[in-house]
């Protein structure tokens, strides 16, 4: 079996971690908080010091982290990086969402130490992960992608390959930003309807009852008629991704609905809810 590390023990890095220990996989972690590993410490998972530790000891190496930032830290820092801990032919998978232009400037010093890597940002969120249903946007080699299918199949449903390098990010980014614009159009109709003088539960029953309204949106139309807001998806996070979005965009002028929708949720993080769930994007209405 391939040894792994996963590097990043956020909402998905954790969960991910522990269903490929239960798959039987020898895991190792690294986290910048070393108390968040306590529980797969403690269920077998193998505790490294720095990303450098944890790469050397592993034939494939994950990282599930927040942003650029994040990313770029924990694979190029000078004296901890998991860069130069990457052995020949091994194989690294960013599964963050990030901006392509990362992705490349990545994927070229992973190439330079004669290792390999996959862009594989994935759909869903704790309730998948803790299924093992997560969706995998896979860009890179395919002979690459085969080599560790079978990693992936241990946490998710299913393993789309979008194509070369820098493509499962890309493709990662639409989704979401298609995501958010269904989500603030949501919101802002159900406002409106609210300030018309209608109840939102029943325009909500009303609007799942209709052919036009998305499963998405009908799961989160309920969140924000219940109030619901605990952070499976956070604001702060969705507005980094529609950022990421569109500092990618060739001409602004293709995607006006992205633009708007990223103003409307740079003003939830302007009014304290970065850290409420995409569902909370209702109070700015109501």
């Amino acid at each position: 079996m391939k040894r792994i590390a996963i590097l990043g023990f956020g909402a998905m890095g954790s969960r991910v971690a522990s269903r490929l220990l239960e798959a039987g996989y020898p895991v190792t972690v690294f986290n910048r908080t070393p108390e968040r590993a306590r529980n797969l410490i403690s269920n077998g998972a193998i505790w490294a010091n720095t990303p450098r530790q944890a790469a050397a000891q592993s034939d494939v190496t994950i990282s599930m982290v927040t942003d650029d930032e994040a990313s770029r830290e924990v694979w190029l820092d000078r004296n901890t990086g998991a860069l130069t801990g990457l052995t020949q032919n091994s194989i690294a998978i960013e599964s963050s969402t990030l901006t392509p232009e990362w992705i490349k400037q990545l994927h070229k010093e992973v190439s330079i130490h004669g290792a390999s890597l996959l862009d594989a940002p994935v759909a869903g969120s704790r309730p998948q992960a803790d299924a093992g249903q997560l969706i995998y946007f896979v860009g890179g080699e395919e002979d690459v992608l085969n080599q560790v299918k079978k990693i992936l199949a241990a946490t998710g449903s299913n393993i789309l390959h979008t194509g070369p390098t820098g493509s499962g990010t890309r493709f990662k980014l639409a989704v979401n930003a298609l995501f958010g614009i269904q989500t603030a159009a949501l919101g802002e109709m159900l406002g409106f309807l609210k300030d018309q003088g209608m109840e939102v539960n029943r325009c909500v029953e009303w609007l799942n009852a209709l052919p036009t309204t998305s499963p998405a949106m009908k799961a989160m139309g309920q969140l924000m008629a219940a109030q619901q807001f605990a952070p499976l998806f956070p604001l702060h996070l969705v507005e980094k991704d529609f950022r990421y979005f569109c500092s990618t965009v060739k001409n602004p002028g293709y995607s006006p609905m992205a633009f708007a929708a990223w103003d409307v949720y740079q003003r939830t993080i302007e009014q304290q809810l970065g850290e409420e769930n995409i569902s909370a994007l209702i109070r700015l209405y109501t």
